[in-house]
């Protein structure tokens, strides 16, 4: 007889480090973290002095505000469902601010927006989201993957042949981005879904880090503190700042575990995090 043997539920041990860089005198980017949710997001404004730093903010905020109160009305809702729901809000918001913005200048438009990297785990499921040139990476079993395809010009002339991998790294359309929250009304998401094992470890990071630090170098900082995650996420910012710190620099780490036994606080597993 065949004995079915149950999945232990899984969580998150999360760490996340923003730095403003060696360069920018802002920090455009935006983080939230939610370890009872399992979810987390990051954003890499756009649009200049102040404008990109409100709307990454608007944009992690609204995401995480609209899953939480969605999970809260239904614990079982489809997680692809709400996440498309809460990153098209997201897109609403930011677009609307934008039009003030430009309303605000005598007319003159304004350009804001922001890029979304979203991840939540739900069971033993992970979805993941984005828009832009944010990405998120998975290290498993020792090799980094990139589990995002940016949604930008100098990626679009990689995939075509006219840039090579090599060329790709000193490109001057690196930072333009195909897609975007706040851009336009409507917003098209890219949105996965896949099974996560213990260990694992998930790097949402904006391209602050993946334009300084080489893959092979992200890959080889995360094998060696992958049992610090809070180290391994301020490691991965100090590389970037070595290398040039050329861009706002933002890291988050998720580490799947076994969910730890209720304990008598509920507080104890939940934390939350905003910063720029």
């Amino acid at each position: 007889m065949t004995v079915a043997t149950a999945i232990p539920p899984l969580s998150l041990e999360i760490a996340a480090e923003t730095d403003v860089g060696l360069i920018r005198n802002l920090n455009e980017d935006s983080i939230a973290t939610d370890a009872r949710l399992g979810l987390l997001v990051l954003a890499d404004g756009m649009g200049g002095y102040k404008a990109g730093n409100v709307a990454s903010e608007l944009a992690t905020r609204s995401i995480a505000e609209v899953v939480d109160e969605g999970l809260k009305k239904n614990a079982g809702a489809d997680v692809g469902a709400l996440i498309r729901k809460a990153v098209l809000a997201a897109n609403r918001l930011v677009f609307l601010e934008s039009q003030k913005l430009t309303q605000r200048s005598a007319g003159q438009e304004q350009v804001m927006g922001s890029t979304v990297a979203l991840l939540q785990l739900q069971g033993g499921r992970v979805v993941i989201a984005h828009v832009g040139d944010s990405r998120i990476y998975r290290l498993r079993r020792g090799r980094l993957e990139l589990l995002t395809h940016d949604h930008s010009i100098l990626q679009e002339q990689i995939d075509l042949g006219m840039v090579s991998a090599q060329d790709a790294q000193t490109s001057h359309n690196r930072h333009l981005v195909t897609r975007g929250l706040g851009l336009k009304e409507d917003v098209e998401i890219s949105l996965s879904e896949s099974a996560a094992q213990v260990g694992d470890v998930y790097l949402l990071c904006s391209d602050g880090l993946n334009d300084m630090v080489d893959d092979a170098d992200i890959e080889l900082a995360l094998n060696s503190l992958q049992a610090n995650l809070p180290l391994a996420a301020k490691q991965l910012v100090m590389i970037a700042n070595d290398n040039g710190g050329e861009d706002n620099i933002s890291v988050i780490l998720a580490k799947v575990i076994p969910q730890p036994a209720a304990s008598g606080s509920i507080g104890a597993f939940f934390s939350r995090l905003f910063g720029r």
